[in-house]
């Protein structure tokens, strides 16, 4: 891409002048489409050190409203945020829908430099190229406009700049050792950058080469993408996307209905007995896999009434306080409907050596919201396998992902339900909105074979906790976790 870049014609400066303001003009105009269509725009900035990626995202947005819009610089990660998934601190910084979002770099710079740094090899950066093509296209399906520029200079140009900025005192700041080492180094660097465009250059998220020899030129050539980028996306908007096929491998898992529950049960003394016995494997490995930096992660999903609640209890009364955290996850509030619907749970994932637990999970997507109408058949379709990347994401990073659906007969439930409305002091647990997903069990039941059947992989296994007797449903959920814990924690040398 860059080696066989080929200039666009430089108008003449009057004609550059011109074209540049009718390019603002229309860039400003779009912003209440934008709004309106609740389309998140996010424009991403690579390209050679004194490029001039600064001064042209600040000439860009002097055509856009202050509230629209942010500027972000991902510098170079921080050790906390080391300690978290390799997308986790981009995918933090991603817009609301209707608003801009300006990156001075993003995951390009980080990746690049570790590549030339060789803090990655080839084959975790190949790990990385498939992340960030898989999260973009993710991205552009749940209806954002990704824009990338890289800004293009030749090795005289950028030698010239780098010295032009030294030579005063005032800017000399703006010189990093990094930028000369690029610039003594720029074949290298070529290459590595090369190699990069080419491997993420995808139809859903190209990229741009910006002939940047000329700070208003290159200005012109981002608003002409970015205005045609936008008018197309706003076509898009409304049209479907396309529903992925699976890449992973799904394991069998029963139906709900297949499920024996009567069976399974315990005696108090068994239970009493398990409990302590697994409770203190577990405080011992929280401890090893602190040492470790194992993050874990435990999805919790089941009927209403089913013991959820009961279950994490007997979880987290073995670990240490601070290392964990218990998610219980609602309905979305607006800033977080106003994103990816992953979003919200990649900002709640734990660090390294840190267990996250969630009382309801990622998979309202394809249970609520599909059953109540708060997406659409084409969201949830596609949710499928989004959430298998999300957890494949995870699982790569190194995490221990462990998902338990609570499962419970419908007789059993009403029961739980009826003890709830006639006992004072649990009547806060039962809702209206209870009693009325009652009525859709059947639809739920469907829902909830299709969700375990299509995400039943290897990486993120589903285990069913047969919850009909309380103490048999804690004493597995605790075996299971023991044991992926103790293997994780074997594993890691």
């Amino acid at each position: 891409m860059l080696k066989d870049f080929v200039k666009a014609q430089e108008p003449e400066e009057e004609e550059l002048r011109r074209e540049l303001k009718e390019a603002q003009e229309k860039l400003a105009g779009y912003q209440m489409q934008i709004k309106n269509a609740k389309l998140p725009v996010m424009v991403i900035f690579e390209g050679w050190g004194a490029a001039g990626k600064g001064s042209v995202i600040g000439r860009v947005i002097k055509s856009i409203d202050p509230r629209f819009f942010k500027v972000r610089t991902m510098a170079a990660p921080t050790d906390e945020e080391r300690r978290y998934p390799f997308l986790h601190r981009y995918l933090l910084e991603i817009p609301e829908a209707g608003k801009f979002t300006f990156y001075d770099t993003y995951w390009m710079n980080e990746v690049t430099t570790q590549l030339m740094e060789g803090e990655l090899d080839e084959a975790e950066y190949k790990k990385r190229v498939r992340s960030i093509n898989t999260t973009e296209r993710s991205l552009t399906d749940n209806g954002y406009l990704v824009m990338k520029f890289f800004f293009h200079i030749s090795k005289k140009e950028q030698k010239r700049r780098l010295l032009e900025l030294m030579s005063d005192k005032n800017t000399s700041w703006r010189v990093l050792p990094d930028d000369l080492y690029e610039n003594k180094h720029y074949k290298k660097y070529l290459a590595v950058y090369e190699q990069y465009l080419e491997d993420t250059d995808r139809a859903a998220a190209p990229w741009y080469i910006i002939d940047a020899s000329n700070k208003k030129w290159a200005e012109l050539q981002v608003l002409r993408y970015l205005n045609q980028g936008i008018d197309t996306a706003l076509k898009n908007h409304a049209l479907a996307a396309p529903i992925r096929q699976n890449i992973f491998p799904l394991n069998p898992i029963p139906k709900l209905s297949e499920v024996s529950l009567a069976d399974k049960t315990l005696t108090k003394e068994e239970y009493d007995l398990e409990l302590n016995r697994l409770q203190k494997e577990l405080r011992g490995l929280h401890y090893e896999l602190y040492r470790k930096k194992i993050p874990v992660i435990i999805a919790y999903e089941g009927w209403d009434a089913a013991g959820k609640g009961g279950n994490i209890k007997r979880i987290t009364s073995a670990l240490d306080p601070r290392g964990f955290e218990v998610h219980p996850i609602a309905s979305p509030e607006p800033h977080e409907k106003a994103r990816h619907f992953l979003w919200r749970f990649w900002t709640r994932l734990p660090k390294d050596g840190h267990i996250a637990i969630f009382d309801r999970t990622w998979y309202g997507r394809v249970m609520v919201e599909r059953l109540e109408g708060f997406c659409s058949e084409n969201d949830w379709q596609r949710a499928y396998n989004e959430i298998n990347e999300f957890e494949k994401e995870l699982a790569d990073w190194g995490a221990v992902v462990i998902k338990f659906w609570v499962q419970i007969d419908n007789q059993t439930q009403l029961q739980r339900f009826t003890d709830r409305q006639n006992t004072p002091e649990k009547q806060w647990k039962i809702t209206d909105e209870d009693w009325r997903n009652r009525e859709k069990w059947n639809q739920y039941e469907e829902a909830i074979d299709e969700m375990l059947q299509k995400t039943n992989t290897a990486f993120a296994p589903w285990y069913i906790l047969e919850s009909n007797d309380k103490r048999y449903a804690r004493i597995k959920a605790l075996r299971i976790v023991v044991d992926a814990l103790r293997k994780a924690c074997k594993d890691k040398k």
